[in-house]
């Protein structure tokens, strides 16, 4: 990944660009329900990270994570495919995990549509499993796979 790829904590000003983004990469076909008002509020809770990928300053990539007492919760992850397999989406993961490890926080949980062939095999390729089948997960429309990964198991042991 080149140096010209930015990740940090999104702003108020980022919400409609994660919004526009999560109903044309995530949601389509369910309805949106991440619209801008929604990622407002994520950006405002102290118990959530909404983190941005720029590249050359354009808003590329996105996650929302929401952080419990033992463990976190990624809701909302996309990169536009028109910068996909350069690493950000890798880069965003990376960033989540550690900043859940840095909370003492252990495990990660999240879903992903059951015909989403690519996600599933991304987060596999980053040691995530999946746990659980959840029909009518996605508005009843469409079953989840839940996946998980514990952190603690893959960190290394302390010098």
């Amino acid at each position: 990944m080149t140096t010209a790829l930015l990740l940090r904590l999104a702003d108020e000003s980022d919400a409609p660009r994660i919004a526009d983004m999560s109903r044309d990469l995530i949601e389509q076909g369910l309805g949106w329900s991440w619209r801008g008002h929604r990622v407002l509020r994520c950006i405002r809770d102290a118990d959530i990270n909404v983190l941005v990928a720029s590249f050359h300053g354009r808003t590329v990539g996105f996650a929302i994570m929401s952080y419990r007492d033992e463990e976190a919760h990624l809701l909302l992850f996309a990169v536009d495919p028109r910068f996909g397999r350069r690493g950000i989406g890798s880069a965003l993961l990376r960033w989540l995990e550690q900043s859940a490890l840095v909370a003492g926080i252990g495990q990660v949980y999240l879903e992903s549509r059951v015909t989403n062939a690519a996600a599933r095999a991304f987060y596999k390729l980053h040691g995530y499993r999946e746990v659980q089948l959840v029909q009518h997960y996605y508005q009843g429309v469409e079953a989840s796979v839940r996946l998980a990964k514990d952190l603690w198991l893959e960190r290394p042991a302390a010098a």
